[in-house]
């Protein structure tokens, strides 16, 4: 009778052996993300050529040898099929560091951009689209630029204008 109560036990050390190691291969790792899209009408868009320049903070480069920052630059495909499209900051674009300031001049298709709208492209070249340069530059403070980290934001408002009669 020996025999028989050693088989049951070999049988039930095999078969919690099986469960722990199918256990150990049940492992599972679960990751959720945010997945979003943004589809233009084509008949009115301004969108970045570079699909990032808006989701990232944008970095002006300083210039150690010549005391100066080099400017913003990114390029913007537009379209507006019934007129031209005009543009304005949404407010006036200074980087800060908390004391000192060092204002912004935003340029938008060789068109310096204020508060006011301004027309950076006519309906001619709107109707097709196309492709215009933006640029960024830091304006010197009458006392030079002073050490430190600054930051800041640029806010561009695009209207689509109403075509000419």
């Amino acid at each position: 009778m020996h025999r028989p109560a050693c088989k049951i036990s070999y049988l039930a050390v095999a078969a919690s052996l099986a469960l722990w190691m199918q256990a150990g291969f049940a492992a599972r790792e679960e990751h959720t993300f945010e997945v979003s899209v943004s589809i233009p009408t084509l008949d009115f868009y301004v969108l970045p050529v570079d699909p990032g320049f808006l989701e990232r903070e944008q970095r002006m480069n300083w210039d150690l040898g010549r005391e100066f920052l080099h400017p913003l630059r990114a390029s913007f495909d537009v379209r507006n099929a019934s007129g031209g499209i005009a543009a304005r900051l949404g407010h006036e674009p200074a980087l800060s560091n908390g004391r000192d300031e060092i204002e912004l001049s935003v340029i938008l298709n060789n068109h310096p951009l204020t508060p006011i709208n301004t027309v950076i492209v006519p309906e001619s070249e709107a109707r097709n689209g196309s492709r215009v340069p933006l640029r960024i530059e830091a304006i010197k403070p009458q006392d030079g630029f002073k050490a430190g980290e600054y930051y800041g934001s640029v806010q561009i408002i695009f209207d689509a204008l109403a075509p000419v009669r």
